[in-house]
């Protein structure tokens, strides 16, 4: 009898939702110490995604911190700046990964056809 309602092991494996957008979000300590601002992180990243979801294809997705903060031009651990510097390199970051996508991957469109529509081969 389990203790708890969260998902088994098997209905995690199983395939996600049409529309569903997993996240993961990476936030190495050694690269953000303060866990102030590894919470603003957290919280511009799932916003900048809530903002670009419909450019975005369902599935999952990661998004890690790969380089720290200077902390000589972000004195406080969650200032308007960090803020501010953190959502435009988010929006940024996101407008590249809908860019990158091959036409037919992205949302609402259809596949490309060959030929016209109209048009027959016999």
């Amino acid at each position: 009898m389990p203790v708890d309602d969260s998902p088994t092991l098997a209905a995690a494996a199983a395939p996600v939702g049409v529309d569903a957008h997993w996240l993961g979000v990476v936030l190495p300590k050694r690269l953000a110490r303060r866990s102030v601002t590894r919470n603003l992180l957290r919280r511009q990243i799932r916003a900048a995604v809530l903002r670009h979801q419909a450019a975005l294809p369902p599935g999952l997705w990661v998004v890690r911190l790969r380089a720290p903060f200077a902390p000589a031009e972000y004195i406080s651990a969650a200032s308007l700046p960090l803020r501010r510097a953190a959502r435009d390199e988010l929006d940024a970051l996101m407008r590249d990964a809908c860019a990158a996508l091959p036409r037919s991957a992205r949302p609402g469109r259809s596949p490309s056809r060959r030929g016209r529509a109209g048009s027959s081969t016999a």
